[in-house]
């Protein structure tokens, strides 16, 4: 983890709100359809690595998050697993605004944004498996 110089405390104090609200967004998105929840967590890591380590450190630590940011750390890596669900969730969320009353345009709009997402995320580059040891 990168060290980052010292900020005034206001400043700092405004990061960690931030990372904050984004960490519980991201904490909502994981139950929530449609609502994302990587790329809150890799704001709340952002703005924790400039405002509190500890928070930073927990975020890296994490059980769920962490190997979310430290594939990301790793050269924008984002796992297969991680690709099928935001795909899935997408999709799940094409269905409904087609299925509801929501204007066409904006149904449109909201799919085109998401095939670009996805197309996007599906190029990114996938965490390398684990290299095994030999008389490991």
């Amino acid at each position: 983890m990168p060290e980052h110089p010292p900020l005034p405390a206001p400043l700092r104090w405004l990061l960690l709100a931030f990372a904050v609200l984004c960490l519980i967004m991201g904490a909502i998105g994981v139950v929530v359809p449609g609502l994302p929840t990587t790329v809150f967590i890799l704001m709340a890591a952002w703005a924790a690595a400039r405002s509190s380590p500890r928070l930073h450190a927990w975020l890296w630590r994490h059980r769920l998050f962490g190997p979310l940011l430290r594939n990301w750390a790793d050269g924008g890596r984002v796992s297969r697993r991680a690709k099928w669900s935001a795909t899935i969730l997408m999709a799940l969320c094409a269905v409904i605004l087609f299925g509801t009353s929501a204007p066409r345009w904006a149904a449109i709009l909201a799919c085109t944004c998401m095939a670009c997402v996805l197309t996007w995320l599906w190029f990114r580059p996938e965490p390398q498996a684990p290299q095994h040891q030999p008389g490991s």
